[in-house]
């Protein structure tokens, strides 16, 4: 019976020693996104490492729709915002508006996908919120602080020393922007007074080639193709000086500030 009992003992400690718990798996020093929104996709380009962004908004890949560089858009792979295109992706974050579809959001929950969202930026001040919240979720919150500080930079370098000169922005479609729009804050900023904000005209509000004859500003900022937009009469307009506004600028605060207070300075700089 010893004997047996020193023979199970040897056994056993010839026995593999029990399997150790993997490892857990090391987290990513940074979060890899997926962005639904031109909007957003123009600052993370700018906050985020290239690495980060696993797909921009397919609006960043149209012309059309685009409010960053088309060749620094196109670098990254784009995605129509469907749940399946995202999930395949397998991002650790998806950044949307506010507006995004609610069938879209919950989906994105349900399958446990963090999900961030922003809204409209309607003011400078909004914005410079945004770009910091962005640069905080990429985790890169120091390039947020330097986005920052090349807008207020930009828009120091575009202040005006002279009068307000009545314009109006002629965005596509025939509409004009309200006195609440980001645009409309960067026009004040750089020197020009909203014209039709001033004749009792709102956001999206149209305005015919008609009316605009009879009450012209002193500078039209044409966005548009449409034809009243391009129309010869408007050559025949006493003191009245047109310039090209690209449709690009309209819409996105971040990056896009830049280039807007840059093309308005320009504009009006150049005025005769």
């Amino acid at each position: 019976m010893k004997v047996a009992l020193v023979a199970l003992a040897l056994l056993a400690g010839c026995a593999a020693p029990p399997a150790s718990p993997p490892p857990a798996a090391t987290p990513r020093a940074h979060p890899t996104i997926v962005s639904l929104n031109p909007c957003t996709d123009a600052i993370l380009a700018e906050v985020a490492d290239p690495a980060q962004i696993l797909a921009v908004s397919h609006y960043s890949h149209d012309p059309r729709g685009t409010s960053m560089d088309l060749a620094k858009a196109r670098r990254f792979r784009a995605t129509g915002g469907t749940v399946e295109e995202v999930l395949a992706l397998n991002p650790d974050m998806v950044v949307g508006t506010t507006f995004m579809d609610p069938a879209t959001r919950g989906a994105l929950a349900d399958l446990d996908l963090r999900v961030e969202t922003v809204g409209i930026a309607s003011t400078v001040a909004d914005s410079l919120t945004q770009v910091r919240q962005l640069a905080a979720l990429a985790g890169h919150p120091e390039r947020g602080e330097a986005l920052v500080a090349r807008i207020e930079a930009a828009l120091a370098d575009a202040r005006p020393s002279g009068a307000p000169v009545p314009a109006i922005l002629w965005q596509p479609g025939g509409i004009v922007p309200g006195d609440g729009a980001l645009v409309s804050e960067l026009m004040r900023r750089t020197g020009f007074a909203n014209h039709a904000a001033a004749r009792g005209l709102g956001q999206a509000d149209y305005l015919s080639l008609e009316r605009l004859l009879s009450d012209p500003p002193r500078v039209l900022l044409v966005a548009g193709s449409e034809r009243g937009q391009h129309h010869p009469a408007l050559r025949h307009v006493p003191h009245l000086q047109r310039a090209a506004f690209d449709p690009a600028l309209l819409y996105c605060g971040g990056p896009t500030i830049i280039r807007a207070a840059g093309r308005l300075a320009q504009i009006r700089d150049g005025l005769s």
